[in-house]
């Protein structure tokens, strides 16, 4: 069974935990919630399958019974404490205290990386800019960003995406982007993607005053659908994204960091259903 720390779903650690049981012994889930004392045989078999949920007293005594000790006991308390979060800060807050038991165990969170690089807009800025600027300090990195970024915020960017390949340095001290990408597949994800998500929306807003209108183009659309077009929609506009990406990969001499933001939203709750009189 794969170690507590690859794990980002209490529930999943929990089946995997019974399942392994059930593998070598005649483990039941009557046994399982016995041992973490609890009434109902099936208790544990319905917080799996995502009908209930480990309660604050419940967590101690199920972690318990699957004879987590010492960080990992405390891992699993904030994996649940993760799971029943209600708000994107109280998720990426228990998020860190996870990598944070992690890494203090040298165990690393499976998407740990793809998580610190998409939470953050420095990154793919950095990440952009730094190629095209050969041999450039991080303060001058920094200089021609538009939102507001410190040197240190640079180094330590740069840093980073060295460290985890996605960026490469030469003894000149140049840096030249990898083919290596970090895609994160774990539910976690979202979570840094919808931060970074915000912030981009953020600045388009603003830069409808703060660049003219040759530097920048915004427009809109509103329209009415079913959910039959509106699929069509989404369909259409991943299309027009890789094209777009297709165009700005044939770039010869790239000399401006860019961000396309595809944005297709409500406005209206759906109009109810008349019924027949």
């Amino acid at each position: 069974m794969k170690p507590i720390t690859e794990y980002q779903d209490y529930r999943k650690y929990m089946q995997d935990f019974y399942d392994e049981r059930k593998r070598i012994s005649a483990f039941t889930w009557r046994e399982f919630a016995r041992l973490a004392g609890f009434v109902s045989p099936t208790y544990l078999k319905l917080v799996c399958e995502g009908k209930s949920r480990l309660k604050n007293d419940g967590v101690e005594r199920t972690a318990l019974a699957m004879r987590l000790v010492d960080y990992e006991v405390d891992y699993f308390r904030v994996l649940v404490k993760y799971a029943h979060a209600k708000t994107d800060y109280e998720r990426k807050k228990a998020y860190d205290e996870m990598q944070c038991i992690a890494g203090e165990h040298k165990v690393k969170v499976v998407d740990g990386d793809a998580f610190a690089y998409f939470e953050t807009w420095k990154n793919p800025v950095v990440r952009e800019l730094a190629p095209i600027m050969k041999g450039a300090k991080p303060g001058e990195i920094a200089s021609l960003c538009c939102q507001e970024i410190s040197a240190l915020d640079v180094r330590k960017s740069l840093s980073f995406m060295t460290k985890v390949g996605l960026l490469k340095k030469d003894r000149g001290g140049s840096y030249s982007q990898t083919d290596k990408a970090l895609m994160g597949d774990s539910e976690v994800m979202p979570v840094a993607i919808r931060s970074m998500h915000r912030d981009m929306a953020n600045f388009a807003v603003a830069a409808i005053d703060d660049f003219a209108i040759s530097d920048r183009n915004v427009s809109g659309i509103t329209m009415g659908v079913d959910r039959s077009t509106y699929e069509q929609i989404v369909q259409e506009l991943e299309s027009c994204r890789r094209r777009i990406v297709n165009i700005a990969n044939s770039t010869k001499n790239v000399k401006q960091v860019y961000r396309l933001n595809l944005q297709l939203f409500p406005l209206s709750w759906p109009v109810p259903e008349k019924k027949d009189d």
